[in-house]
């Protein structure tokens, strides 16, 4: 249940972009719900690195501890990380994907990919 719980988590969390190259601190706090009937929440503590693979593509490794603290049953303290990268396909548009998993009883992860429109 707990790593159901923690991927389900991990899908909502945002992506992340490359702005300027070097290492990084990354804390996430991310709550789950099914209505309004609370699941549980997983607090990652993550360092990471994040650079430029060419102008305009960036992308970004981060992993590091995850507590998992579900409605119900007891906490838990598992690992998980992130990759991800972007590109600018214009200057208004950025496409992104992420690569993302949480360990635990059941090994979690998950896939994403967007894009991303300014005005």
């Amino acid at each position: 249940m707990k790593s159901i719980i923690a991927t389900g988590l991990l899908l909502s969390m945002a992506h992340g972009t490359a702005a300027v190259a070097g290492p990084y601190v990354n804390t996430e706090s991310n709550s789950g719900f099914i209505g309004s009937e609370a699941l549980g929440t997983v607090i990652e503590i993550h360092g990471g690195y994040e650079g430029e693979i060419t102008e305009g593509v960036g992308y970004y490794v981060q992993a590091g501890p995850a507590i998992v603290l579900p409605e119900e049953g007891s906490n838990d303290t598992q690992f998980s990380g992130k990759a991800g990268v972007s590109a600018e396909v214009t200057e208004k548009l950025e496409v992104y994907g992420e690569y993302a998993f949480i360990t635990g009883d059941d090994f979690g992860s998950n896939v994403k990919a967007g894009a991303t429109y300014r005005f």
